[in-house]
């Protein structure tokens, strides 16, 4: 795994985002030669939905404008918030780090149904999830590893097209359809890594162009989901010595090529993982030996693996810097939520009160 390298370069040419948009080469700068979408709106292609955000990043209130209040449900700030962990989109389930796209569709289907909306990693952070209305519930959708299945392009006729079976044409069309349910989930990516998972495929891989990888980093950015760095190209930390505090800066150096000036503050740990001095994993520093500048990283959350649903971050116990997560395979969904429900307190599901100056303790 060493021989990997990653070459970053600043683009400063004006990025025009859509899905729908001119085949074009000429590197990752993310520029189109016909613009299809006013400036700072994007179309897809998949649904047809027009999506305007600012800066990339609509206010959470704002975004759960449409969601009904529901009295059925105790509120209950203090209970604990799903962290759902996706990897493979695939025809057929094959092992716990797979899923097909009917079922991740049906995944979305039942948190929305059992009153659960999408909150990315940095709105339970900020507790921004006070904003949420009365009854429902926040769910973090986290996808790892960038691989093609889950941003993926068709090319027909010189036009590009998210591809409908990969993870985000499933979440775009789901937003599309349910005018409550917000474009939020946590994408930790690879920039660098093998088999097609370096910003969600290269090289011909899965029929995915080196060209488009940069374009889709900055759709995801512009329609308000998350970044979060992966590592450069997953190395394990434990057994990653002198170059832990490398493997994490390259990913932050990535990701800011892509989206520039863009602050990463959540951090994955490639296969759960700790680097031995643990607090690395969260802060650091790497000086470029070619460049001879130093690249400094400093992270509000860091993700496990798996584990239980979290605490509250109203919740004492509340630890963002070992944030665990829920590998979504066969039945574990209706499994975790199942849990919540019957349980009580800080043990059971965080139900928001719909007041954002008040914390709900039952």
């Amino acid at each position: 795994m060493t021989g990997h390298s990653l070459r970053i370069v600043r683009r400063t040419v004006p990025i025009v985002l859509s899905v729908t948009i001119a085949a074009c080469g000429g590197g990752e700068s993310g520029a189109d030669t016909t613009a299809t979408a006013a400036a700072g709106a994007t179309r897809d292609s998949v649904s047809g939905a027009v999506t305007t955000t600012v800066g990339g990043d609509t206010a959470l209130g704002a975004s759960m404008a449409a969601v009904q209040p529901d009295d059925s449900r105790q509120p209950n700030e203090m209970g604990r918030i799903p962290v759902l962990e996706y990897h493979l989109i695939v025809p057929e389930e094959k092992g716990e780090f797979t899923r097909t796209p009917q079922q991740l569709r049906k995944d979305l289907e039942t948190l929305y149904a059992r009153g659960y909306r999408p909150v990315n990693m940095v709105d339970v952070i900020d507790k921004k999830i006070q904003q949420l209305p009365k009854g429902v519930s926040p769910v973090v959708l986290v996808f790892d590893d960038a691989s093609p299945s889950q941003f993926r392009y068709i090319e027909r006729n010189g036009q590009l097209e998210i591809d409908p079976t990969s993870a985000v044409g499933i979440l775009e069309k789901f937003s599309a359809e349910k005018k409550d349910w917000p474009r939020r989930a946590v994408f930790c990516m690879l920039p660098a890594a093998q088999v097609g998972r370096s910003f969600f495929g290269h090289k011909g891989i899965e029929g995915q162009k080196t060209e488009w990888r940069f374009r889709k980093v900055q759709f995801l950015h512009k329609q308000g989901y998350e970044l979060c760095n992966h590592t450069l190209y997953h190395a394990r930390l434990d057994r990653a010595g002198d170059q832990v505090q490398e493997f994490i800066a390259r990913g932050d150096m990535a990701i800011d090529s892509a989206v520039a000036g863009y602050k990463v503050r959540t951090f994955a740990l490639p296969l759960g993982m700790w680097p031995k001095q643990r607090n690395l994993a969260w802060q650091g520093s790497w000086k470029d030996p070619k460049s001879g500048k130093t690249v400094s990283y400093k992270y509000d959350a860091v993700l496990e693996v798996s584990g239980n649903p979290n605490e509250s971050p109203y919740d004492p116990k509340f630890d963002p810097h070992s944030v665990n997560r829920q590998i979504m395979y066969k039945n574990a969904l209706e499994a975790t939520l199942n849990r919540l429900d019957k349980a009580t307190g800080s043990a059971g599901r965080y139900v928001s009160d719909g007041n954002p100056g008040t914390v709900a303790k039952p």
